[in-house]
């Protein structure tokens, strides 16, 4: 078997649905993803270990690796892509197509292309000429979860000693990202007809004292904290959505609301957990019990990285683009466990990603191409 095109095997990555979503109806298998890649790896001598997810039926992680030994540079992405809007889109989704100069697909630059780039680059490189182990790593459930990477750093044999993880930065290397925390705020209070509300308890108004506190919260967190390499240099706080109640004349009985933290390195997810606890708590004293806080999904901590790493180093080098520091959060900060030296770079606009009518510009592809193989040969393979 010869590996397929470039062109190829995006095509057939983009055709193999893989959607990971909270509600358990979206979901899908990513196996076939998985089959193909761990079919193009064996192709150039890769050997491949396939691992189900713990708490994910259907959801697997691949692990290819050629060379023996610690060390070496591994290459990770993830294989899920998040749902989609039919209604919103002009293409179809799991069809590769091409106009103006644009390849669109779901998955197209988030990110199931990236593993195009980098076994088109392996492929053109003398597998007699590495020196250093190289790896390919495709987990599962990133948009979710992300219990494939949490899964994968507690590996027990996989050491590298540098990773890039191929998240959409149009090639410009990220050496540090905020965490990501979703929070449900919930009120249960006492419903009854509203013509007596000395008989009821108000979630509303329960919620309302909280939201006060969240406020006072959100303007803390901005004052206290700050990191001056990201563009918004400040934890933030944010009321995403909240529901209470059912009708004019009742008292509401519960209200809940739900928001987003985005934490600096520095600041953990377990101090913001504390600090929301205890805003509840406070609450509590007066009205028992009445306000909890319940995590949304499993909070990702920040990714802390330093710009005197030999990786970065590397990497501002040959992309020619100095590193920089991201709001968004990726599977980076579960990685790093691993004790290797950790970017995020990879091909595609981050602008894209999870937008209606994804794409990769057409005009990107070579020169990513070269900083993805440059990158590759200084980490593993013999200098010229």
């Amino acid at each position: 078997m010869s590996l397929p095109s470039f062109l190829s095997m995006y095509q057939q990555l983009i055709a193999a649905p893989s959607i990971s979503a909270i509600e358990d109806s979206l979901c899908m298998s990513n196996k076939e993803v998985i089959t193909l890649l761990a079919n193009w790896c064996e192709t150039l001598g890769f050997s491949c270990e396939i691992t189900e997810l713990e708490h994910g039926k259907g959801r697997f992680n691949l692990l290819a690796r050629r060379g023996e030994g610690e060390g070496g540079l591994m290459l990770a992405g993830h294989t899920d892509t998040v749902p989609f809007d039919d209604s919103r889109w002009n293409y179809d989704p799991f069809k590769l197509s091409e106009h103006d100069n644009k390849l669109f697909g779901l998955g197209s630059i988030d990110m199931k292309g990236f593993f195009a780039f980098v076994l088109q680059a392996i492929s053109e490189l003398d597998a007699s000429q590495q020196t250093e182990p190289l790896l390919i790593l495709a987990t599962a459930d990133e948009e979710t979860t992300m219990a494939g990477a949490q899964q994968i750093c507690r590996h027990p044999n996989l050491k590298p000693a540098r990773c890039i993880i191929g998240e959409p930065t149009d090639m410009t290397p990220v050496f540090t990202h905020k965490g990501h925390m979703s929070s449900a705020i919930r009120v249960v209070g006492r419903s009854g007809h509203s013509s007596d509300p000395e008989r009821g308890l108000n979630a509303i108004e329960v919620m309302h004292k909280m939201i006060t506190k969240l406020l006072i919260i959100k303007d803390e967190l901005k004052n206290k904290y700050s990191v001056e390499h990201f563009v918004i240099p400040y934890p933030t706080l944010n009321l995403g959505h909240i529901h209470g109640g059912d009708n004019a004349n009742r008292i509401c009985g519960c209200c809940e609301m739900h928001i987003d933290m985005r934490p600096l390195p520095g600041l953990s997810v377990q101090e913001l957990q504390a600090i929301l606890i205890n805003a509840a708590n406070e609450i509590n004293t007066e009205y028992p019990n009445a306000v909890s806080v319940i995590d949304l999904h499993d909070p990702i901590p920040a990714f802390s990285g330093s710009t005197d790493s030999a990786l970065v180093k590397l990497a501002e080098k040959v992309s020619g683009q100095p590193a920089v520091a991201v709001n968004y959060c990726t599977e980076a900060p579960f990685i790093q466990q691993l004790g290797c030296e950790t970017i995020v770079m990879g091909p595609g606009s981050i602008n894209q990603a999870h937008q209606p009518d994804e794409f990769l510009a057409m005009e990107k592809i070579k020169p990513s191409q070269q900083i993805i193989s440059e990158m590759i040969k200084a980490s593993c393979f013999q200098k010229a």
